[in-house]
């Protein structure tokens, strides 16, 4: 769940296109996606096959404008054993997930589609299925004047963001108010018509959770078996994702700190996690106070802050990295953190889309929206939370957005259900699925690592592959993968 801004994601070109898209037929007509989609991968030699279907902008108005949404499709490998059909979803919201059934098929998890179709498909405004834009203009990526005091700074940026988050849901704002969680999986209910199944399972991850459960929710009878991995919190709110992510983050901190005492003798940071602690805040004072350049690089408090809550995987990366700097040296490695023009097959897809992401998470954030009360939130969260100390990234997302609030309304159903939370995941925080759980039912499979959707890289997702195949759900948990010693890396 990222927050990158990208200038290229600001392209007005497609928005004429998407009130007219050629319709498509009620059954899909498959193709090989390598002959039909620009920029597929051309060594596709699993003839991965394409297909669009139509779904309307507003569900609402269901016979009005239309837009194509594209599939993907891998079929059972075990015609002789197939069961039926298993959509796809990688996270975001704003990601593709065209590619999907391949990266399934590449993993741990390929054996899903020994008895399964893999489907995967672009959501709504995304890459190939009505990529949606809005024209950048100059200033928008501009920075505050340095000279201003830090709340003023702050009050630029929200002031910059709120005027672009405008100019964009006014390019096209039909489109826009139905970039929905609940709209596109709506669209998956239309792709299991078009498909001629009577159920579909679904595998989401991260957002796709969200969706999942708002499929759920609405069409709980035409869920066949459902696992969501990294669960999202049942309730938008974009501020308090940020809360209880830096607040995981600064438990990272703490155990982060405790494994660099175990290494004392190669890292000489202390033999105690306070004194750890210490030495590695009194470092990040020191490097924002008196920021230095070392071989052309500068160094300050933000790149001590970026080695302090990384994955675990990365531990003793970032602890070289960090006497490195101490020591008055340069880290040898950086820390780990977590668009052309077309329509249609013709897009130029970079697998991203950062606007449809704002559209999909303000229309849905239940959170304050004004500068003083985000402000406000922003210096508890420093406050709280020192060693990370962070303002947030998501708080001030919605500045300015004008469509009214349509929250998520998630409810228990009775179709099979398998949740998957990650115990150290700072992303999507344990306590969300346990959140998401009691709000929806099901099953939870608890992962010992910090690795945001890891399941199918995983040994465990065996699991997940007797789930789709017998719908037998866990609630028990399986080790992640070990934290690297200092001499692996």
């Amino acid at each position: 769940m990222s927050r990158n801004r990208v200038a290229s994601v600001l392209v007005a070109t497609t928005m004429v296109a998407l009130a007219t898209p050629a319709l498509a037929s009620a059954s899909p007509i498959w193709e090989p996606c390598k002959d039909v989609a620009t920029g597929w991968e051309p060594t596709d030699d699993r003839r991965t096959e394409c297909a669009m279907v139509t779904v309307p902008v507003d569900y609402a108005r269901p016979d009005g404008r239309k837009i194509d949404i594209a599939v993907s499709r891998q079929k059972a490998t075990g015609h002789a054993r197939r069961r039926g059909v298993v959509l796809l979803n990688p996270g975001g919201p704003g990601q593709s997930g065209i590619h999907q059934p391949r990266w399934i098929t590449d993993s741990e998890a390929a054996g899903i589609g020994a008895d399964h179709d893999l489907i995967g498909f672009d959501p709504r405004g995304v890459g190939y299925s009505a990529d949606v834009s809005c024209p950048s203009l100059p200033g928008d990526d501009a920075e505050p004047p340095v000279s201003l005091p830090d709340k003023e700074k702050a009050r630029f940026v929200f002031e910059r963001d709120a005027k672009m988050n405008q100019r964009c849901v006014a390019a096209d704002p039909e489109f826009v108010r139905n970039l929905t969680t609940e709209n596109v999986a709506r669209d998956m209910d239309r792709i299991r018509e078009a498909l001629g199944e009577s159920k579909i399972g679904f595998y989401g991850v991260s957002w796709g959770t969200a969706l999942g459960a708002a499929y759920r929710s609405e069409f709980d009878s035409r869920v066949d078996r459902m696992l969501l991995d990294s669960v999202m919190s049942p309730t938008l709110d974009v501020g308090a994702m940020d809360d209880a992510m830096i607040a995981a983050g600064e438990v990272t901190v703490r155990e982060f700190t405790g494994w660099i005492t175990r290494y004392d003798a190669i890292y000489h940071f202390g033999d105690r996690q306070p004194a750890v602690l210490e030495a590695l805040m009194k470092l990040r004072d020191e490097l924002t106070e008196h920021p230095r350049t070392v071989n052309g690089e500068t160094v300050d408090g933000e790149t001590v802050k970026g080695y302090l809550a990384g994955p675990r995987r990365d531990w003793a990366n970032a602890a070289k990295a960090l006497a490195a700097l101490r020591d008055g040296g340069v880290p040898t490695a950086k820390p780990t953190s977590e668009r052309g023009r077309g329509f249609g097959w013709n897009a130029h897809p970079n697998g991203y889309n950062t606007f449809q992401q704002t559209a999909i998470l303000c229309n849905a954030s239940v959170g304050p929206r004004d500068f003083e009360t985000i402000w406000q939130r922003r210096l508890d969260r420093i406050r709280e939370y020192p060693a990370v100390a962070s303002p947030g990234i998501w708080n001030g997302r919605c500045a300015g957005w004008p469509l009214p609030v349509q929250p998520w309304n998630f409810t228990k159903g009775t179709s099979p259900l398998q949740l998957v939370g990650h115990t150290y995941e700072p992303v999507t925080p344990i306590g969300w699925a346990l959140a998401m759980r009691e709000r929806i039912g099901g099953a939870l499979l608890t992962v010992e690592d910090d690795h945001h959707g890891s399941l199918s890289s995983l040994p465990c997702v065996s699991k997940a592959v007797e789930f789709f195949s017998t719908g037998k759900t866990s609630d028990g948990s399986c080790p992640g993968a070990p934290i690297p010693p200092p001499s692996s890396r």
